[in-house]
C-alpha cells in the first residue's frame, strides 16, 4: 500500500515481469500497487503447495522486494505479504474503502523509517576462551586453580568445566539483551524474533542469539549504523559476531496491521 501520487510508471517490473500499476478509490489515502497474474497459476493452493519450491518462489520474493523497496524509498510503502490475491480489481477497492483510515495512520508512521536487522551469533570456542574476562565465577575458579595443589586443581578445573555451559548462556543473554537494548533506544519501535534451533555438529558461523529488527527514521541511520558498529566492534573480543542488514521495507512493523 502506498499514496495515491506514487510515481507507478517509475516502478519495477512485478511478478512474472507484468508491469506494476495503481489501484485506488478517488479521495482515499492509500492505493495499492498490482501485478496482474494468470488466475489459473496464483491461486491460494497453489502458493501453499509450492511455498518450498525454492525455484518458483524465488524470481517472484525478488521481484516483490525490488518493488517494496522501490515503493519505500519513493515515500513510503506498508509491504503486504507476496501471495496477497484479489479476484478482481473490485474486491481490491472494497478492501481499500474498508481500510483506508487504518492503513493510512499505519503509512503515515513507517513512511519516514526504514527498518534494519540486526543478527548476533556466539562463536563458542572465542566466547568459552574469553569467559576468564566475561564471567567473575570462571576467572575466580581459574585463579584458584593456578595457585591450588594438583589434587585440588583437578576438582576446580571440572567445576569450571561444568560451569561453562551455564555461563557461556548467561553472557549470550546478556549480550542479546544489551544490544537489543542499546538499538532500540535509537529507534521507532523493535522487535526480537525467534531465534533458530542450533544445529549440531561444527558451526562456524556461530549460534545466533539474537535476531532482531528496528525501525529507523532516514535521518536517524547514520547514527544507527554507528551505532551498531560500535557493538560488533565491543562484542567481537567477547566472542559473538555481529551481522548488520538494510535497509529494508518495514516488513516487521505492519504485521498487526496488514
Amino acid at each position: 500500500m502506498v499514496r495515491p501520487a506514487a510515481p507507478v510508471a517509475r516502478a519495477p517490473r512485478g511478478l512474472d515481469d507484468t508491469v506494476v500499476t495503481l489501484e485506488q478509490n478517488p479521495g482515499r489515502q492509500v492505493a495499492a500497487l498490482v501485478s496482474r497474474v494468470d488466475p489459473a497459476v496464483y491461486t491460494s493452493d497453489v502458493a501453499e503447495s509450492r511455498a518450498g519450491d525454492v525455484g518458483w518462489v524465488g524470481p517472484r520474493a525478488v521481484a516483490h522486494d525490488a518493488v517494496l523497496s522501490w515503493a519505500s524509498e519513493a515515500g513510503g510503502v506498508v509491504p503486504f505479504p507476496m501471495f496477497t490475491l484479489f479476484a478482481s480489481p473490485d474486491s481490491l477497492r472494497a478492501m481499500l474503502r474498508e481500510r483506508d483510515a487504518s492503513l493510512g495512520e499505519l503509512l503515515d508512521r513507517v513512511a519516514p523509517c526504514q527498518e534494519w536487522t540486526v543478527r548476533v551469533f556466539r562463536l563458542d570456542d572465542r566466547a568459552a576462551a574469553a569467559l576468564g574476562e566475561t564471567s567473575p565465577a570462571i576467572a575466580d575458579l581459574e585463579h584458584r586453580a593456578r595457585a591450588a595443589a594438583p589434587g585440588q586443581r583437578y576438582l576446580l578445573e571440572r567445576k569450571a568445566d561444568e560451569l561453562r555451559g551455564a555461563e557461556l548462556r548467561r553472557v549470550s543473554g546478556d549480550a542479546a539483551r544489551d544490544a537489543f537494548d542499546a538499538l532500540a533506544a535509537l529507534g521507532e519501535r523493535a522487535v526480537r524474533d525467534a531465534l533458530p534451533a542450533a544445529p549440531s555438529g561444527a558451526r562456524p558461523m556461530g549460534v545466533a542469539v539474537l535476531d532482531a529488527s528496528f525501525l529507523i527514521r532516514r535521518d536517524g541511520a547514520d547514527a544507527f549504523r554507528a551505532r551498531a558498529n560500535d557493538l560488533a566492534a565491543d562484542l567481537e573480543p567477547r566472542g559473538f559476531r555481529v551481522e548488520l542488514s538494510g535497509p529494508w521495507p518495514p516488513y516487521h512493523f505492519v504485521r498487526d496491521d496488514a
